[in-house]
């Protein structure tokens, strides 16, 4: 799985970076969003707590998916700002399976 920047916004108002991206899985299955959010991690060099993947569109037939991600610059923004939903679909598995033991 490959991943490429193709806009990188900043957003001062709501304390956050807006970042477009493309993912290119040619031959595999579509990633899941936190395999997507992992990688992203890893390329912009943050904090995983401060990363939400909002969107992964894949395209049919292609290989190749969209993606819309939100950096904020701290916890509080991101808890005030993000749904609730939003947040708990960008929760590490660990989190998931120890509530349904």
């Amino acid at each position: 799985m490959e991943i490429r920047i193709t806009d990188e916004k900043e957003n001062p108002l709501l304390s956050r970076t807006e970042i477009k991206f493309e993912c290119l899985y040619h031959g595999e299955p579509t990633p899941k969003i936190l395999e997507v959010k992992k990688k992203l991690v890893a390329m912009l060099n943050t904090n995983k707590d401060l990363l939400v993947i909002d969107t992964l569109k894949p395209y049919f037939g292609e290989g190749k998916a969209e993606g819309y991600a939100k950096l904020y610059q701290d916890k509080k923004a991101l808890e005030k700002i993000e749904p609730k939903h939003i947040i708990e679909k960008n929760l590490e598995e660990k989190a998931e399976t120890e509530g349904e033991e």
